[in-house]
């Protein structure tokens, strides 16, 4: 398969989180499943390196870059007549789309086009099976239109929402496919804001929903345009979360909090700034999930030793209140294993319902809160007991309702009672 990108515009060098359309294309390239065979990038008068393509993606993808000022038509044709039988997709270094396309595309049996949702964006992608077959005419000016033919000829179809999956699993929700024409600085703006919102998870407490965003935002942009990883940001945020611990365990609550609260924002910062640069990977996942997973119930008995759990005995009310959180914290975890057996797909996207419920239900960025009022109003005991039973009434929730999904409502044989999409909206 070849791939031309045209990004002969001047428009082409804009960035967006720090990457050109072109290296985003790129790095959606360079997870498809076949590779391309060859990757033209026509780049027109100007100079290749102005794309500011990493060493690592060049040496990923087999990319030449063409330099030609001949119109777009006759550069289209050129592409057309290297791909011969071969199949050809046909990309534009102006218009942003979104990476879950490309594989979408290639996939296909017969030529198919993509076109923006938004009618007023003329942004297009567009992939031939036998490209040497197509003509392309003398008034095509840019891919989009060159689509635009092929559909009203009948040579190539339009992909459409109801044809493409847009669940991310990731994201627990429903994202349909996006495609933006970048021509100005203003417009790259306003697409960074937009896909810094497309990346929150569909089902998450309102902490992470409400509270951290604008923290998020101002530190995901910086960081992308100077390419710091996300997974040294997951290193300082291993750093907050356990630097934490000795201050909460001698009840220095203010610098403890402090620490807590700077780890749930980056823990927030490292994940956003990995998809939206293309800088996930298998090591940042199981640093961010696995930290995710350990550090809450060391939190936990820290904050019971604070509380006075050394001198009063693990046989205290205090240290049984600790031992109740460890338990159903762990029991809560393991149910929550039960449901994405069946489904593939986590617990809280089953319907509204549990979407709504993962708001509040007893999490880290939700018990902190309550603790720290807690300790403001002189009442950190109470919340600490008041903790210890929010933990008990989660466990029981997930517990009742999946054995309500799985045994009594039988969604896993039953077509009518399958996941809902939940969370598709965000804004």
């Amino acid at each position: 398969m070849l791939v031309w990108i045209d990004a002969a515009a001047p428009a082409a060098r804009l960035q967006v989180f720090g990457l050109t359309v072109t290296e985003r294309h790129l790095q959606a390239l360079m997870r498809l499943d076949p590779k391309p065979t060859q990757v033209i990038i026509d780049v027109g008068s100007k100079d290749p390196a102005d794309l500011r393509i990493p060493e690592r993606v060049l040496n990923a993808l087999p990319i030449v870059s063409s330099q030609s000022t001949a119109p777009f038509a006759e550069r289209l044709r050129e592409a057309l007549r290297l791909a011969g039988d071969a199949p050809l997709l046909v990309l534009d270094g102006t218009t942003l789309a979104d990476q879950r396309l490309h594989g979408q595309l290639i996939r296909a049996e017969h030529n198919l086009a993509v076109f923006s949702p938004d009618a007023k964006e003329s942004a297009a992608m567009l992939f031939l099976r036998m490209a040497g077959s197509v003509a392309a005419p003398e008034d095509a000016t840019d891919v989009a239109s060159f689509a635009r033919g092929l559909v009203a000829a009948r040579i190539a179809e339009a992909l459409t929402q109801d044809q493409f999956d847009g669940f991310i699993r990731k994201l627990r929700r429903t994202v349909p496919f996006y495609m933006f024409r970048i021509l100005d600085q203003t417009k790259a703006a306003d697409i960074q804001r937009f896909l810094f919102w497309s990346n929150y998870k569909g089902s998450t407490d309102i902490f992470t929903r409400y509270v951290y965003p604008p923290l998020v935002w101002i530190l995901v942009r910086p960081l992308a345009q100077a390419r710091i990883h996300p997974n040294l940001v997951t290193l300082v945020s291993i750093a907050l979360t356990f630097g934490a611990v000795p201050f909460f365990a001698t009840g220095h609550w203010i610098i403890g909090f402090l620490m807590a609260y700077g780890m749930s924002v980056l823990d927030s910062v490292d994940g956003k700034l990995a998809r939206l640069t293309f800088t996930d990977s298998r090591l940042g996942n199981f640093l961010d999930h696995g930290l995710d997973m350990v550090h809450p119930p060391i939190w936990y008995v820290a904050w019971a030793y604070g509380l006075g759990l050394s001198a009063q005995g693990w046989s205290s009310p205090l240290g049984w209140a600790t031992i109740a959180i460890l338990v159903f914290y762990v029991l809560d975890r393991l149910i929550l294993k039960i449901y994405p057996r069946f489904f593939q797909r986590g617990f809280h996207t089953h319907s509204k319902l549990d979407a709504t419920v993962r708001s509040f239900i007893a999490r880290r960025n939700i018990n902190m809160p309550v603790f720290l009022l807690g300790c403001i109003f002189g009442l950190a005991r109470e919340a600490f007991f008041a903790i210890a039973f929010w933990q008990f009434a989660t466990a029981a929730y997930h517990g009742i309702r999946t054995f309500w999904i799985l045994v009594v409502q039988k969604a896993h044989r039953n077509p009518h009672a399958k996941p809902a999409h939940v969370g598709a909206d965000l804004d």
